[in-house]
């Protein structure tokens, strides 16, 4: 683990930053690397000599509205590129979660640290993840080179590759300097639709048939009736929701069908546009599991057999994406959870509690990324451990 007392850089430019790596090469010294410090305990680094903070990199370099295009260094709060998008009428198309509360992190979250970790909230099944719309970058690898890829526009295939490797490498290849987004009009309105008591089993079926009507969903998810009843909800049964945003008539349009199709179901009730951003914010952030006890668990499945992992693993469960993304809190061990999670075809990672944060690999699949992480940072200078490796 890192020292307490280890210095910490701040660099202010990018051949700031690529000095320092180049320097920690070269003596042999190891780097942590820190946007705003909300995920460090996930994958904690183990052996860094030194903090590289990117706290006084935060700046937007270009925006054009109407181009749809964000250009930011990787500090860039992301409370206030949210803001500044919104006055705009746009938005961030991945619905980039926070955590800091349910991580019980200190510091505020950044576009970098966003991208770094591909994190999106439930828009993904309408819009796509972080990496679908990280477009271009500027980054310092552990070689200590200045290397940039893609660009402003979305054709850029060579560029867009080399973005979605970075995004979700925590990290552990490169040193974002400077990103570029793309951003997407924010919808006019928007309605959720809420049925009550079904079982996990039953509410994959529900949402599975939004999913699958010609209705464009943007959020879909369960909360079983011991997840519903802790705040901020206060529910006494469980809740089953589903999104739909855009233009007015359409969305009442679309909203009637699913009304009818789901019948099957129970009966459906309506949140307005005000009460349905306030409970979407609620499952982007996974408040019903804040401050719980027990390991908490990121996981990702088949949407068709989430509801099998509360089944088969038991616990408090949250479930987003329709099934296919799973946050849960349970006591079972670690290898008892991977082991489920694998069988069901998908893969966990723990955000909070003692263990293995990431799923260890073995067999081409490690030899590959080991191949990966040797051409990009071959003296492991970049967040030594953080993914389990090396």
């Amino acid at each position: 683990m890192l020292d307490v007392a280890a210095p910490m850089e701040k660099p202010k430019t990018a051949g700031e930053v690529a000095q320092i790596v180049a320097d920690a090469g070269s003596a042999g010294r190891k780097l942590e690397i820190v946007g705003g410090g909300t995920k460090r305990g996930i994958g904690a680094v183990r052996g860094a000599d030194a903090v590289l903070s990117l706290v006084s990199l935060a700046k937007v370099i270009d925006y054009a509205p109407e181009e749809l295009v964000l250009t930011a260094q990787p500090g860039v709060k992301l409370a206030a590129l949210e803001k500044l998008v919104a006055a705009q009428g746009q938005m961030l198309p991945f619905e980039p979660p926070h955590l800091a509360k349910l991580l019980g992190a200190g510091g505020q979250p950044t576009l970098g640290g966003a991208l770094a970790a591909n994190l999106s909230g439930p828009r993904r099944i309408r819009t796509g993840a972080a990496r679908d719309h990280f477009l271009g970058l500027q980054a310092v690898t552990g070689r200590g080179e200045l290397v940039r890829a893609g660009g402003r526009v979305v054709k850029n295939v060579t560029g867009y590759d080399l973005s979605k490797l970075i995004a979700g490498s925590w990290g552990t290849l490169a040193v974002l300097t400077e990103v570029t987004i793309k951003v997407l009009p924010a919808p006019r309105t928007e309605v959720t639709l809420l049925m009550f008591g079904l079982d996990d089993r039953r509410a994959g079926e529900a949402m599975t048939a939004a999913l699958r009507a010609p209705a464009e969903v943007s959020g879909t998810a369960h909360l079983p009736a011991a997840t519903a009843s802790r705040p901020p909800l206060g529910g006494e049964m469980a809740v089953t929701a589903i999104r739909l945003e855009g233009f007015e008539a359409s969305v009442a349009a679309r909203g009637d069908g699913l009304v009818t199709l789901l019948g099957r179901f129970g009966r459906v009730e309506l949140l307005d546009a005000g009460h349905s951003r306030e409970f979407w914010a609620h499952i982007r952030e996974v408040e019903a599991l804040q401050g719980g006890a027990g390991r908490l668990w990121r996981i990702s499945v088949p949407p068709a057999d989430g509801w099998r992992v509360g089944e088969q693993l038991g616990g408090e469960a949250l479930y987003d994406w329709g099934g296919g993304l799973v946050w849960l809190q349970s006591e079972a061990d670690p290898a008892q959870v991977r082991g489920v999670v694998r069988a069901l075809g998908g893969h966990a990672t723990l955000y909070r509690g003692e263990g293995p944060a990431f799923e260890p690999l073995s067999g081409p699949l490690a030899t590959l990324t080991a191949r990966v992480k040797a051409a990009f940072d071959p003296l492991g200078v970049l967040n030594p451990g953080r993914l389990g490796q090396g």
